[in-house]
């Protein structure tokens, strides 16, 4: 099949290179110049595991091919994948100027029959307007489908090859047989179904999932109060089948370019038809306070933060990935220096993503784990990167001058830090304050 997908960010080039290793002619579109030289010259402009090698393979292998020119790369297509951004608006809303300017420059190149499908997380109704707009611009057949994506960063490959379902949004039976034999290799469940009700999938999932993390964050801060362990109790949530284990692990609150928009935007979806969604509108408040608990437990730890010296451990939103995008660190470093703090950070992978958000004169850049633990006066984990999760913490506890280590991840058990001398904060699980001293400030 000849594929075209408009857009290079993580869903449309991702979906690109697996379309391509499934055996199809694959062209991926940017209107970035820069970013397309960056793709043909064998890199990537995002942190992905695998995607560069996979990449690379099928455009020696000619699949793949990177290009700006979308009239065409549209006229040789048989379907044409529209995967661009859809950024929150102030209001909460989708932002769909980047749908209607792909949709566009698309009805202008189109050349005959194809099938056009909004891959992009889009407002129930979007694909009625796509079909409108494209009507208008050009007189003959095409089909219109929806085909929301469920992929996670630094997952993104495996959920793509081997989904737990492909949702297919279309009114026609020609569409319909042409992306079911498209997505019949993955071996996965296909659910047809009308168009509308595709798109609310998509935003109806990912806030499902949100309350899920807000739920149990909840129920950590209760069981921190009447010292249950909140590990333990999501154990035996997660063991029930109509419940589940995943995201169940407390923390400090969800982030990404995902949840965050999607939840805000299906909050106005609903607005929109004069529906008060309450349960969302709480979930969203309660991820917002989660991630100021990190600084609650460094006041119960030291009292004033003026004048602190505070190593934060991962800046991306979640391990695996330079995505930073409402990532919890980025309010809690801006809590620090309100306060009188300097934060010293680190991440694997995300820490110039992180610079370009927040190059404040105040914080100090370290190049690695231990270089921002050295002379700190506590630590924070704020995302769980494996490195962080295997260090040796008994070279850490000597490096820092302070002994306040706070878990946001749960990635330490307590037999990890037993015995260091650490007073250990973890999340919705009892602190392990050791005798320990509050060292002065100098």
């Amino acid at each position: 099949m000849n594929i075209t997908v408009i857009g290079t960010g993580y869903v449309g080039l991702v979906s690109g290179v697996c379309y391509a290793e499934l055996g199809h002619q694959v062209y991926c579109v940017d209107k970035d110049a820069e970013k397309i030289e960056l793709l043909l010259s064998g890199g990537i402009p995002i942190y992905e595991p695998g995607l560069g090698e996979m990449s690379c393979t099928n455009m020696e292998a000619g699949r793949l091919r990177f290009t700006t020119d979308l009239s065409g790369a549209v006229a040789d297509a048989e379907l044409v994948i529209i995967a661009v951004g859809t950024p929150s608006l102030p209001s909460g809303e989708a932002d769909l100027r980047f749908v209607d300017a792909a949709v566009r420059e698309i009805g202008a190149a189109m050349n005959g029959y194809k099938v056009v499908c909004v891959k992009s997380t889009v407002p129930v109704g979007t694909n009625d307007r796509v079909r409108e707009l494209l009507s208008e611009l050009y007189e003959g057949p095409f089909d219109i489908a929806s085909l929301p994506e469920f992929l996670r960063e630094g997952t993104a490959i495996r959920d793509t090859l081997a989904p737990d379902r492909i949702i297919i949004g279309t009114d026609s039976q020609r569409a319909s047989k042409l992306l079911s034999g498209l997505h019949e290799p993955l071996n996965t469940r296909i659910l047809i179904t009308d168009i509308r009700s595709a798109e609310m999938i998509k935003y109806a999932s990912n806030a499902f999932l949100a309350t899920k993390i807000s739920f149990i964050n909840e129920i950590a801060n209760i069981c921190e109060k009447v010292k249950a362990d909140v590990t333990e109790v999501a154990k035996g949530m997660g063991l029930d089948t109509r419940i589940g284990p995943s995201f169940l692990g407390a923390g400090i609150g969800y982030g990404g370019s995902c949840f965050p928009k999607d939840t805000t935007a299906l909050i106005q979806i609903a607005g929109n038809v004069h529906y008060d969604f309450k349960l969302l509108k709480s979930v969203v408040e309660v991820n917002k306070e989660q991630r100021y608990s990190v600084i609650s437990k460094l006041h119960q730890a030291l009292g004033s933060l003026e004048g602190r010296t505070i190593a934060l451990w991962g800046l991306a939103f979640k391990p695996e990935t330079d995505d930073v995008r409402e990532a919890p660190a980025l309010e809690i470093v801006d809590r620090l220096i309100q306060l009188g703090a300097t934060p010293k950070v680190y991440d694997p992978v995300a820490m110039d993503n992180f610079r370009r958000l927040r190059n404040h004169p105040g914080i100090q850049w370290c190049s690695s784990a231990l270089e921002a633990a050295k002379d700190s006066d506590a630590l924070c984990l704020l995302t769980e990167w494996r490195q962080f999760k295997e260090i040796n913490l008994a070279e850490v506890k000597a490096a820092m001058s302070g002994t306040v280590l706070i878990d946001g991840r749960n990635a330490f058990s307590e037999q990890q830090v037993s015995g260091l001398g650490f007073g250990y904060y973890p999340v919705g699980r009892p602190s392990l304050q050791e005798p320990f001293e509050i060292p002065e400030v100098v």
